[in-house]
């Protein structure tokens, strides 16, 4: 089992609102957990994250940055890549992924790892008004866009065999 945190936008090397809701949810999670690795992913603000954890009290030692991803399914292609390379045992063989990531994202999350074959469990922090209305009314779009990607990478792949 591992921890992975989802990044979100961060202000003069800061965690936003929703980045900074994440990161408590994780740390929670971490100091619940105090044997597993925690990998924070995104492209900016994975170096944000790792800090912040760092002096909230969590070993060093135990983060590992994804410094790469851009978009929800990149955070977890490349997180997952990233704890195959460091010798974290396959989610498979085991207990599935803890995803940290914010309430309205979660389905959108989820339809991610289920495409790419990544059991994960989602946890989730609560997104507070005014950021709770805009994010969620921008998932409206978001959602579909990333079920259209699931769709379109799934006939790619059924065509080429064929």
């Amino acid at each position: 089992m591992a921890i992975i945190v989802l990044g979100s936008h961060t202000y003069a090397g800061r965690p936003g609102a929703v980045l900074a809701s994440r990161l408590r949810k994780a740390h929670d999670i971490a100091t619940r957990y105090p044997t597993e690795t925690i990998v924070v992913s995104g492209q900016d603000e994975a170096p944000v994250m790792a800090t912040w954890l760092i002096d909230n009290g969590i070993d060093p030692a135990r983060i590992l940055i994804e410094p790469t991803a851009t978009s929800t399914n990149e955070n977890l292609e490349r997180s997952l890549a990233l704890l195959r390379s460091s010798g974290h045992p396959d989610p498979s063989r085991g207990q599935p992924f803890m995803v940290v990531t914010s309430d309205f994202h979660k389905f959108r999350t989820l339809v991610w790892a289920w495409h790419l074959g990544i059991p994960i469990t989602v946890l989730t922090a609560v997104t507070l008004p005014p950021h709770r209305q805009l994010d969620f009314a921008r998932e409206l779009t978001a959602f579909p866009h990333s079920l259209a990607r699931v769709l379109w990478r799934r006939l790619v792949a059924w065509w080429r065999q064929r």
